[in-house]
């Protein structure tokens, strides 16, 4: 398992490194530039002005010889860049908000699984009745919902109408390290996010409960006299875990990925609201180190889910 792990971790430098070159590049050849918000010729700012802003920041060479001083500054000294808002290394700053994102895609994971296993346990029992066929039909509408356009509608019912939750930020003045007011603030966001996600969870679980069901040992079980429900949580549910499994892994960069969006209507202050901030500004150093980032952890949840696998089923071996 140790060399596979390895193996792995190797085979992924060079994909990281593809991914680094093709997002740099596109930056490179996207319109405008740092000097242009920096100073709008619009107020003021002459060429001769942004021409040095251009070369302050190294934008006046080719984009493959910016790519390789940024590659060699992460490879000699483990620097990202520093941030052409604020000069501040970029790493900081991303390190900074990752708390907030960590704190509220692990919330929404949560709160998706306890959604999802159970609908998708007893739809999956319970295969062709009206439960099952509710639960699919809602699971469906949730999930063609843009995760972004939840979150207006969510906020506009429970924020403004009813005002039972805050519309926006992650604490209330004054209350800043109270964790009540943080949850209530993260209520909606969370459940933007677990609405969204939560059918794809329920729809794997419904299937891999339909195929534990039709097994031979499930059919030697009840010929035993077995309870229903002993033979569905004690012998098919193990089992149907395994697909679960795999989803877990692979399911973290996507939960991310909504989490950015979801970060920026409600303007939390994690990961998410600092990339939009950043395209915003044109903060590419800022922009390429949450790029990797999520590289990272699309590579990490692949390998985790192989892992975990393997742990779960005694019959996987990776050599």
């Amino acid at each position: 398992m140790i060399s596979y792990i390895i193996r792995r971790v190797l085979g992924a430098i060079p994909l990281l490194l593809f991914i680094s070159i093709v997002t740099y590049a596109m930056m490179a050849f996207a319109p405008g530039g740092p000097a242009a918000v920096l100073g709008p010729r619009g107020q003021g700012l002459s060429p001769e002005a942004m021409a040095r802003i251009n070369a302050i920041y190294g934008l006046d060479k080719p984009w493959f010889v910016q790519y390789f001083y940024w590659l060699k500054q992460l490879v000699l000294h483990g620097s990202l860049g520093t941030s052409y808002v604020d000069n501040r290394p970029v790493i900081e700053k991303v390190f900074e908000k990752l708390p907030v994102t960590i704190e509220m895609v692990g919330l929404a994971l949560l709160l998706t699984l306890i959604i999802a296993l159970p609908i998708g346990i007893y739809a999956g029992a319970h295969r062709g009745s009206f439960f099952d066929n509710v639960s699919s039909a809602v699971g469906f509408v949730f999930y063609g919902m843009p995760v972004f356009w939840l979150s207006i509608v969510l906020i506009d019912l429970f924020a403004v109408q009813l005002r039972w939750f805050p519309s926006s930020g992650l604490s209330s003045f004054g209350h800043e390290n109270d964790p009540f007011d943080v949850l209530r603030h993260l209520t909606l966001p969370v459940l933007a996010i677990a609405l969204v996600s939560f059918v794809s969870w329920m729809r794997y679980q419904r299937s891999s409960i339909i195929e534990a069901m039709s097994s031979s040992y499930i059919r030697t079980a009840r010929s035993k006299g077995l309870a229903e429900s002993t033979v569905l949580f004690k012998h098919a549910f193990r089992n149907a875990l395994l697909p679960i499994v795999t989803l877990l892994g692979l399911s973290l960069p996507a939960l991310v990925g909504g989490a950015y969006f979801v970060e920026y209507v409600f303007s939390i202050p994690g990961v998410g609201y600092l990339t939009f901030s950043s395209i915003f500004a044109r903060d590419y150093p800022t922009l390429m180190a949450i790029t990797m980032l999520t590289a990272v952890l699309i590579v990490a949840g692949n390998l985790l889910a192989d892992v975990v696998y393997a742990m779960v089923d005694p019959r996987i071996r990776y050599n």
